[in-house]
């Protein structure tokens, strides 16, 4: 996968964010399973970022940023600021 699909795939999540939590802020509210998915969005992010960091840091040190892999949800979520 090339940056530039990973930041396509970062769009279209960021724009079903906007929509959900826009949803979320109406008088409809979101339902338990727009809940659930709005929480898939935030952690498939995560992992996005993750990973463009993961194939510029190889990139930077002369290695081939193909090798970048998806890391685990609970893996990408543990991250501490």
């Amino acid at each position: 996968m090339a940056d530039q699909d990973i930041f396509e795939n970062i769009d279209g999540l960021i724009s079903e964010e906007r929509a959900l939590r826009t949803r979320s802020t109406a008088d409809l509210g979101l339902s338990a399973e727009e809940r659930s998915r709005l929480r898939e969005v935030e952690v498939q992010l995560d992992q996005c970022w993750d990973l463009l960091r993961q194939r510029r840091a190889l990139s930077e040190f002369g290695e081939d940023p193909s090798q970048a892999r998806v890391r685990p949800a609970d893996e990408v979520e543990g991250y501490q600021s």
